[in-house]
């Protein structure tokens, strides 16, 4: 599982711009106002070789009565719930204040590691003025600019020193099969059709299952150990806030998983955090399948189920290659289909080609559609051998690995597909010089 570091703090003192800072590219919308942060920005950062999950967070105003801060502050302090690391950045143009200071009392209550960090320190009028936030009482402030970058580097550095080891180990032979969701999707109601039993509370309010809870059981003498994520124990209705949440959660348990269950709810349909999950899972090289749940809830007609597909395969239409399965947890309605499909998928995830049918196929390619032309010269593609699973991944060996458009790779991988297969499963494809060890 990924280390997870928030980046908490007030409004507009310049998280985003760390965020990016690190990332290393613009992800987040930096504004120069308060509030422009609403929700949660997540992405997955490697620094010296150690990946991490970075949190990028709406503002932190403990005393403020306004909405949207409150808002803010249910996030952060949810997103400080699922960290191994905190970076309060603070803003030293405006010294410290009184929020600043709450903020950190908060978090010393926590019993993580905080790092304390002084933004904005643009000349040695800003260096000097850090000397004030050592009234927070902590043996190290650090000073930076997020937006010129400096002083980053030496945070980073602290930040790795104590970020546990994300490695997992492995159990020769088994299938780790993450189920996720949104709240009230009905992800523990599937868990316990699926294995029988009711291994977790299933309710109809959104959000009674706390945490992620690994069960090992046995399909057809394949040890499965399926990871079920849910929501939060709240008060009241399903806020955007906690949503938010359940996706801190998924990503959790995909960094676990072999195999991901997306659920989607069929009477509410694709929602944006479906489809920004699903994505997370597909960048992590996770086989992916989407199951559609409460099918028996839906007015349908003859062609119901081809218009629902239709606009699954749009909205996730950069994952045409996943299946999808219609279910009813609470009837029972199709989830035997299930876990035959979550064998099928894993066996496409661990499956190897030899060189010879790779080239091969690689080969027709090539005649159907040459590769484009770089600087006046033909690009060439010399051969290509498998050098991982999970997922497969290619390496192809190329005069000019950089003069391969996108299009093109997508347009191999498509063809990888063709005649392979690899259904639910990402295709990775590497470009190298042929001189290249």
């Amino acid at each position: 599982m990924l280390p997870v570091v928030a980046i908490v703090g007030r409004p507009n003192v310049g998280k985003s711009t760390l965020f990016n800072r690190i990332l290393g590219q613009r992800k987040a919308i930096v504004e120069d106002f308060a509030g422009v942060t609403r929700d949660r920005n997540y992405a997955e950062v490697t620094r010296h070789d150690k990946p991490f999950l970075l949190i990028d967070t709406g503002g932190f105003e403990p005393a403020s009565s306004d909405r949207l801060l409150t808002q803010m502050r249910e996030q952060s302090q949810l997103a400080v719930e699922e960290a191994d690391a905190i970076i309060l950045l603070m803003d030293v143009r405006e010294g410290l204040t009184p929020s600043d200071s709450e903020v950190a009392q908060l978090l010393r209550r926590v019993g993580k590691p905080v790092f304390f960090v002084a933004n904005k320190v643009d000349g040695e009028k800003q260096e000097t003025a850090v000397a004030e936030f050592y009234a927070l009482g902590v043996d190290k402030v650090y000073s930076l600019s997020s937006a010129h970058g400096r002083g980053v580097g030496e945070l980073i550095d602290d930040l790795l020193e104590i970020l546990p080891n994300s490695e997992q180990p492995e159990i020769e032979g088994e299938i780790r099969m993450a189920v996720i969701g949104r709240p009230n999707v009905g992800k523990s109601s599937l868990v316990n059709r699926i294995l029988g039993f009711e291994r977790v509370v299933a309710n109809p309010a959104a959000g009674t299952t706390r945490d992620s809870v690994d069960t090992p059981f046995d399909h057809d003498g394949q040890r499965i150990v399926l990871i079920d994520t849910a929501g939060i124990r709240r008060k009241g209705k399903v806020s955007q806030v906690l949503e938010k949440y359940s996706a801190i959660h998924a990503l959790k348990a995909m960094d676990r998983a072999h195999v991901v269950l997306m659920v989607i709810d069929a009477d509410e349909g694709v929602t944006d955090q479906d489809l920004s999950v699903a994505g997370y899972a597909y960048e992590r090289g996770r086989a992916l399948i989407l199951v559609v749940n409460k099918w028996d809830l839906p007015e349908k007609d003859t062609h119901t189920m081809k218009r629902y597909m239709e606009e699954i395969r749009r909205r996730f239409k950069y994952l045409p290659f996943v299946p999808v399965f219609f279910v009813s947890a609470l009837t029972g309605q199709r989830v035997d289909r299930i876990m035959p499909g979550v064998t099928k998928v894993f066996a496409e995830f661990n499956r190897k080609i030899t060189t010879s049918e790779l080239n091969s196929v690689l080969e027709e390619a090539v005649i159907r559609h040459p590769p484009p032309m770089a600087k006046g010269r033909r690009v060439k593609l010399y051969y290509a051998t498998q050098t991982m699973v999970r997922p497969p991944t290619f390496t192809l060996f190329t005069n000019s690995p950089e003069a391969i458009h996108f299009s093109y790779e997508r347009y191999l991988q498509n063809t990888l597909r063709e005649a392979f297969g690899f259904e639910g499963v990402p295709i990775r494809l590497r470009f190298r010089g042929r001189d290249k060890k």
